[in-house]
């Protein structure tokens, strides 16, 4: 029986209609959260057909695995979850700014992103001499077949992310002759290219690029009384690409391909703590922390250079202790040491509005809640210190709480209230946080 060469029109029917669901599919595509901010590093979540509110009763816990102690947000990426914890028999909680010996094992876990089933753990012996020594603080990375991870000792990690097998690793209070600083490494290293970007310490070694693939040190750059907390950031501007570093005694940029310094700004952060990442607005670069000590600068339109436009801009900035701020337009949206969200906007440092009781409830001290955009929309997701999830429009006219439900337990102590400080992963139309206890994974798709 000979078939005919040419398709029917019912076949060619047919062949369209595959195409097309083909194409929907592939374009379905969930997303992953695989470092710290989420795929872009800029805290927004661009997926779709998200709940508008909560289920009575709260969003669907769809499991729950035992973790051990930590701050580390997780990692999701190609079906999996990565957390870092802290296992030991001893009391992790210390009076504030108290270095505490603490003798115990840190570990990298990766989890099924399905069923939270245990895939692999990988286990190392530490002894921390950090404040608040309750575990990591830094969320992997996952690049392509690996994952990243430092702990709060220093103790730098490259993982097959399948397997778990250890590609390399470095110990960079040894390698850089420091030690961690107050409260440890907490800075997420930066994947740019075929480098790993991290804060190392030391004398000329505030910041290291790394080899990702074998960890040999390709530059080292700058020097810190302490190398802080926060994130090495890659900013557009000037005609070139900056690696921007925000230290406690300056701003700085520097050449991301060779480490060499393109300018710096004077900076003095109370006691050493700067924490967020700088923040880019066009021509302006935002930075700020405890104690109301901001800084904003005009970056130059034709060669790596900045200046100073405005500081301490006690009562109009935001000057965020241990949450990242976020810039929609021209409006920056953040937790200062009140712990109320506000609403100031730049480059003129005006602020709008404040929360008028705090989003995150505490009888004193600093209210925390991880603020997170969903899409190029005006609702935002913030997970507060009380461990409860909020959905909340956030305007230039002010804000607007939508919904609010229980996710975790407080599991920590800090100055005196209980807290759960974890920054959570959003990926698969879900979301994924720790506490001290427990990893859980929470459904937040719309039925």
């Amino acid at each position: 029986m000979l078939l005919s060469s040419r398709p029917t029109a019912s076949l060619l029917l047919a062949i369209v209609c595959l195409a097309a669901a083909h194409s929907l599919v592939s374009t379905a595509v969930a997303d992953d959260w695989p470092h710290w901010m989420g795929p872009e590093r800029d805290n927004v979540w661009r997926e779709e057909g998200l709940l508008e509110e909560f289920p009575e009763g709260g969003p669907e816990v769809v499991w729950r695995t035992p973790t051990a102690g930590g701050y580390a947000g997780p990692a999701v990426a190609d079906g999996r979850v990565f957390v870092a914890d802290f296992v030991t028999e001893g009391d992790y909680t210390a009076a504030n700014f108290e270095r505490k010996a603490l003798v115990g094992a840190e570990r990298v876990r990766c989890l099924d992103q399905t069923t939270g089933k245990l895939l692999w753990e990988h286990e190392s012996a530490v002894e921390y001499a950090i404040s608040y020594p309750a575990g990591p603080r830094c969320t992997p990375a996952v690049d392509g077949d690996h994952v990243y991870t430092l702990g709060a000792e220093g103790h730098l990690f490259c993982f097959e992310a399948a397997t778990g097998k250890v590609v390399w690793e470095r110990h960079l209070p040894t390698d850089y002759k420091t030690k961690p600083a107050l409260w440890g490494y907490a800075a997420p290293p930066l994947i740019d290219g075929d480098k790993l970007i991290t804060l190392a310490g030391g004398e000329g070694s505030h910041v290291v690029a790394l080899d990702k693939a074998t960890g040999k040190e390709l530059w080292r750059s700058l020097t810190a009384p302490e190398q802080g907390y926060s994130p090495p950031t890659i900013i557009e501007a000037g005609g070139s690409r900056q690696l921007i570093l925000l230290r406690p005694d300056a701003v700085s940029s520097v050449d991301p391909e060779t480490g060499e310094e393109h300018w710096s700004v004077p900076y003095q952060a109370t006691g050493g703590s700067i924490i967020m990442a700088p923040l880019q607005m066009g021509e302006h670069l935002y930075a700020a922390g405890y104690q109301d000590q901001s800084l904003l600068l005009k970056l130059a339109a034709d060669k790596p250079a900045a200046e100073v436009v405005w500081r301490n801009r006690r009562k109009q900035a935001v000057s965020p202790v241990n949450v990242q701020p976020i810039i929609v337009g021209d409006i920056l949206y953040g937790m200062g040491g009140g712990g109320s969200l506000a609403a100031v906007k730049l480059p003129e440092g005006r602020r709008l509005w404040d929360t008028p009781a705090p989003v995150s409830k505490r009888p004193l001290g600093t209210g925390t809640a991880f603020i997170v955009r969903q899409g190029e929309s005006d609702r935002f997701w913030l997970f507060n210190e009380n461990g409860e999830l909020l959905i909340a429009r956030l305007t230039p006219e002010g804000y607007e709480e939508l919904d609010r439900a229980k996710i975790l337990e407080p599991t920590n102590v800090a100055f005196g209230r209980d807290v759960v400080w974890c920054m959570p992963a959003f990926a698969d139309q879900r979301m994924y946080v720790r506490n001290d206890k427990e990893c859980v994974c929470v459904e937040l798709a719309k039925e």
